[in-house]
């Protein structure tokens, strides 16, 4: 069987940057998936992207499915011949259906039984005739939100189709697919390459368009050379381009032949907080902002242009005439908002709704800045300031440079605040209160900012879920599992003493009569269900995990602190000894319909075993006190480990359940005292070996 590379391009109309790279994947995976199920051999598959079209590349492709031997199984033996060992029916109608007779089967024996059994020989199909329909299957199964149509036909894509290429090596594959009809021709760049260009082979795809059509089809090397373009033309401006993966690959995805260029804008903007100019660079015109070497804005960017001009001036220029009415707006509206400070905002909050049941975003600010009190009381937080912030923490909302540029609430608040005299603490704590808003994303600095950080997130959290709004699947319209890994996140990471049963009694207070279902526990195990993702992301061991959810401790911290304890109790050598005699106990105990006594009674310690035992846990309940008092759980799994000898001499030795009641009940509140002192970290019965 021979092997060709095989080349798929389906051009089209400009498609949406920010969903070509998720497009593109999705066809190369339909593709994939398509020739594995049918069973064709490939040396690999990747995808290439621009724009105006989608493309999948497959080397050393196979020409043709490989021959292979189908069994059918028929009837079994007993039902396929009578008595006098005559073919039923039902074995000649197999038989026919299978164009041999009875006698020419051959026969499947296995432990169960014995069967007809026919071996057809099935000749593999040549790939070209298969692969119309499987790139029509790939198209249709792309994950397009919102498909449109064009002209007069039924037909539906993402983007109006233009043409379609399927080569086989140097072989046209004859297929029509969303109203196109596969030819050689594909197009290059709309304005450098204004003509129709002929593949006459799919490894010339690649380099036929980088040399005569002025499209660099490889979106990863497009995005890299972007990446070293804006790199290159930052270091000749001794500055630094700001980066980000998000916009890297939007403008990766808006040009087929990147050039970079630097503009300039008037310093006077630069007076305006930088983070609204970066914004508006960045979200509005996808510029890559210049900061000096210090982190400080310069009145430079760096624009990516599909084009390459023979008189790159005029570029320059177009663009920096675009943006500087965007900077010229935001320095008004940091103007205007400052005439008017946080405070006198607040009212104007009772015009927003915050959820329809749960009342408005000034309702929810009073909350915010009572529970950011509370919270504030317990971790040693300036109450006074973590109340003020919380206070204050939505009102940027209302102010024109928000409005305008959304993705500056919070930045602008604090601007605001510290212009208002409000003191840096409240100040900084009106920008971190969104923290963390992302996975990896930083924490709140200060503990007045956790305060209030924590105290939204958990307003938000209990509300929610006191009107019945629990997100289920993949819906989560109020982001409560970012919510809830955000507050688990600061009160871990910050190792902060805060219990989540108390911090959601006291929301929930805040939130009187509005909310219609207790979230007194559901709230609570929702957060601690954010742990099993949370170590997973760890690579925390999951047997580790529910070991110490068994014991459902409600302090995050205090439960982090048990599943370091745990990660490293397993890695002993006593651990998988300890592990299953705790499972032993428990199954033991589970079993005993009888009042288990707090205490040993040593009278009725009768086996030299039991004694060794009992005088060990004894000892180690006493010494072990002040550990579990301060939280030492690491200290504490390791002074147990000295359990195990003792413990499988006791299990080697003394028979539990024996026929004396009284040594029964007390050997089993031996057990039940042992099985106790591991419980106060984790259930070590539900690790794994």
């Amino acid at each position: 069987m021979s092997v060709e590379n095989l080349i798929i391009e389906l051009g089209t109309e400009e498609l949406p940057p920010k969903q070509l790279r998720t497009l593109a994947e999705a066809f190369r995976d339909g593709m994939k998936t398509q020739l594995e199920k049918a069973d064709i051999a490939f040396e690999s598959i990747d995808f290439l992207a621009s724009p105006r079209r989608l493309a999948v590349s497959v080397k050393a492709l196979s020409t043709g499915q490989a021959d292979k031997v189908v069994e059918k199984r028929g009837p079994a033996i007993s039902s396929a011949f009578d008595d006098e060992g005559n073919a039923t029916k039902a074995a000649q109608g197999w038989a026919r259906s299978n164009g041999i007779t009875v006698d020419q089967a051959e026969r499947l024996k296995t432990d169960k039984g014995e069967w007809l059994l026919f071996k057809a020989q099935v000749k593999g199909q040549e790939t070209k005739s298969l692969l119309a329909a499987m790139v029509d299957t790939a198209l249709t199964k792309l994950p397009i939100a919102k498909p449109m149509r064009w002209g007069s036909s039924k037909l539906q894509f993402i983007r109006p189709t233009k043409t379609l290429t399927i080569l086989l090596g140097s072989e046209l594959i004859e297929a029509t697919v969303l109203g196109c009809k596969s030819a050689r021709i594909i197009r290059g760049h709309r304005f450098h390459c204004n003509k129709e260009l002929v593949l006459d082979h799919a490894d010339n795809y690649v380099s036929l368009l980088r040399e005569e059509g002025f499209v660099i089809a490889d979106y990863e090397l497009r995005k890299s050379m972007v990446k070293e373009q804006v790199i290159a033309a930052a270091t000749k401006e001794n500055g630094v381009a700001d980066i980000d993966d998000d916009l890297l690959e939007e403008v990766s995805s808006i040009v087929e032949w990147p050039v970079t260029y630097v503009g300039s804008f008037e310093d006077k903007y630069l007076d305006v907080p930088a983070e609204a100019l970066i914004y508006t660079m960045k979200d509005n015109q996808k510029y890559f902002p210049l900061l000096n070497n210090d982190g400080k804005l310069m009145a430079r960017f760096i624009f990516v242009s599909n084009i390459d001009s023979k008189d790159p001036i005029q570029v320059i220029e177009g663009n920096e005439k675009v943006v500087r009415p965007r900077l010229a707006d935001a320095e008004f509206f940091y103007n205007q908002d400052q005439k008017v400070t946080l405070e006198s905002r607040i009212d104007s909050l009772e015009s927003i709704l915050f959820q329809k049941q749960l009342g408005t975003l000034k309702e929810k600010s009073a909350r915010i800045a009572s529970l950011a009190a509370i919270i504030a009381n317990k971790i040693g937080a300036n109450t006074a300031d973590s109340e003020r912030a919380g206070l204050l923490c939505k009102t940027d909302l209302m102010t024109d440079m928000v409005l305008e540029f959304p993705d500056v609430q919070g930045v602008m608040g604090m601007y605001y605040a510290r212009f208002d005299g409000e003191s840096e603490d409240v100040a900084v704590a009106l920008n971190e209160q969104y923290m963390p808003r992302y996975a990896g994303d930083q924490l709140p600095s200060s503990l007045v900012s956790c305060a209030v950080a924590l105290a939204d997130k958990f307003d938000t959290l209990v509300g929610i879920f006191g009107i019945g709004q629990i997100p289920k699947g993949d819906k989560d319209p109020f982001a409560l599992r970012r919510a809830a890994i955000g507050a688990l996140r600061i009160i871990v990471e910050k190792d902060l003493d805060l219990d989540l049963e108390d911090l959601v009694a006291a929301s929930a207070v805040s939130y009187g009569d509005k909310l219609t279902s207790d979230v007194s526990t559901s709230v609570v195990d929702f957060m601690l269900g954010r742990f099993n993702a949370w170590y997973q992301d760890k690579n925390v061991a999951t047997d580790i995990v529910k070991s110490v959810m068994a014991r459902r401790p409600t302090r995050p911290s205090d439960f982090n602190k048990r599943i370091e304890a745990v990660t490293a109790f397993r890695a002993l050598e006593a651990s998988k000894t300890l592990s299953a005699a705790n499972k032993r106990v428990g199954n033991i105990l589970a079993k005993t319909d009888d009042a288990i006594a707090d205490n040993i009674d040593t009278a009725l310690l009768v086996e030299d075993a039991e004694k060794s035992l009992a005088s060990v846990v004894e000892q180690l309940t006493t010494d072990l006190a002040p550990v579990f008092a301060v939280s030492d759980y690491n200290t504490a799994l390791t002074q147990l480990a000295q359990l195990k000898d003792p413990v499988d001499e006791f299990f080697d030795n003394v028979m539990v359940m024996c026929e004396d009641n009284a040594t029964k009940l007390n050997r089993l509140a031996l057990l039940n005292k042992l099985r106790n002192q591991f419980l106060n970290v984790a259930d070590i019965s539900l690790l794994q070996s």
